[in-house]
């Protein structure tokens, strides 16, 4: 067919599109939601899978973590951490005991985790003060009573007010405040700012706790990472024989591919569900074209009668379900980048906006088009032109 032919064929798909505005918008809402749910639930989906790998890296980079699940059966000392430090592949180590406290200044008081560790746990916990300092090493050795506030404590302590060179009651006992940490957020749904940090050996007397619970280790770079599990493991293996199953070392790489594994699932699954609706738009514009076959029989007989030849025909119905798929794929993927945003600003979501994803929602639409605009547009081109011109 001529470039002409082909534009008039478009202009008659228009001009018939038109002529019946409420059907064609009836015809193409079926594509109109699947596109848009498409491009919706997979920025969902996507935007899940990053807000948790961010939330795993704020715990901090190239990142292993022991925890000793039996304290009856395995002690771990200060001393043992130090031989962690020393590995090969690893550029820090910081014990970690916890525990929940009640902190109090005046007649404000609330509860927060409780965090004793060392100098190195800063660094390796990619944490950042924005008041005064951090916990050293001197403060561990001398057993200081000080205290460094998260972003939170501090607020709800002291309000406006300078925090640092003043003084808290942690369970009853007075502790100097030194610092006050930026602000991290939530990470794996626990608050990073609703804390307080203080020495480990402060800590212990504070928790009764003997012995170490967490170690956090800081492997040089991500491709040391399993080198210095390894290395964890091995020497784990050699101070706590036949201890294995008291203690466990966590990569953080290991979390991050498998919560990135079922983030990526769980999109394809919504992505799924979602063009379920495209196939059931698609469904609705054949119902739609066979009915306007039907109505249109005699023009088509008298086209027909005139010259026109069966693919002319078959290609003006085929445009026509082209064009009804491309506006409403159009205005899908409008659709879904508005509700996506919405949905970001009111539920404070994050959404990630993937091209990719929106052109192949809306090319997944066109063939949606083609698919189920051949049968009607075939029907109309193989009907009989006699036959055509007695209907109605």
């Amino acid at each position: 067919m001529s470039y002409l032919g082909l534009t008039q064929s478009i202009k008659m798909a228009m001009r018939s599109i038109k002529s019946n505005k409420l059907r064609a918008f009836l015809t193409m809402l079926g594509i109109i939601i699947g596109v848009s749910s498409v491009i919706v639930l997979v920025a969902i989906g996507q935007g899940s899978s990053k807000s948790v790998t961010d939330q795993i890296n704020s715990l901090g980079t190239n990142l292993l973590t022991v925890n000793i699940i039996s304290t009856d059966e395995v002690k771990l000392k200060l001393d043992d951490v130090d031989q962690f430090a020393e590995l090969n592949g690893v550029s820090a180590a910081a014990p970690a005991v916890s525990g929940r406290v009640t902190v109090k200044n005046g007649k404000t008081s609330t509860q927060v985790s409780l965090t004793g560790t060392t100098e190195a746990y800063q660094t390796i916990r990619d944490l950042t003060v924005s008041q005064g300092r951090f916990v050293t090493d001197m403060d561990v050795e001398y057993r200081q009573k000080i205290v460094v506030l998260g972003a939170t404590t501090a607020q709800t302590l002291f309000g406006a007010s300078e925090p640092v060179g003043q003084s808290i009651k942690v369970n009853g006992t007075s502790y100097k405040v030194v610092g006050v940490l930026e602000s991290k957020g939530s990470s794996l749904g626990q608050s990073g700012d609703s804390t307080i940090i203080m020495p480990i050996s402060t800590a212990q007397r504070v928790t009764q706790s003997t012995s170490i619970q967490t170690v956090y280790i800081q492997a040089t770079d991500a491709d040391t990472l399993t080198f210095a599990q390894m290395q964890t493991n091995r020497l784990l293996a050699n101070l706590f024989p036949d201890k294995s199953d008291s203690y466990s070392v966590v990569n953080q790489q290991d979390v991050m591919n498998t919560m990135s594994s079922v983030s990526g699932t769980m999109t394809l699954l919504l992505g799924g569900i979602a063009s379920i609706s495209l196939l059931v738009g698609g469904i609705g514009i054949m119902n739609i074209m066979l009915v306007s076959v039907s109505e249109r029989t005699k023009e088509i007989g008298i086209r027909k009668a005139i010259g026109a030849k069966r693919k002319h025909i078959l290609l003006q119905f085929l445009i026509e379900a082209v064009v009804l798929s491309a506006m409403g794929g159009l205005i899908g993927v409008g659709l879904g980048l508005l509700i996506t945003k919405i949905l970001a600003a009111a539920a404070s979501m994050t959404v990630v906006y993937s091209t990719n994803v929106m052109l192949l929602a809306f090319l997944f639409s066109l063939v949606v088009g083609v698919i189920f605009g051949v049968f009607p547009a075939n029907k109309a081109s193989k009907l009989h032109p006699i036959q055509a011109l007695r209907h109605g």
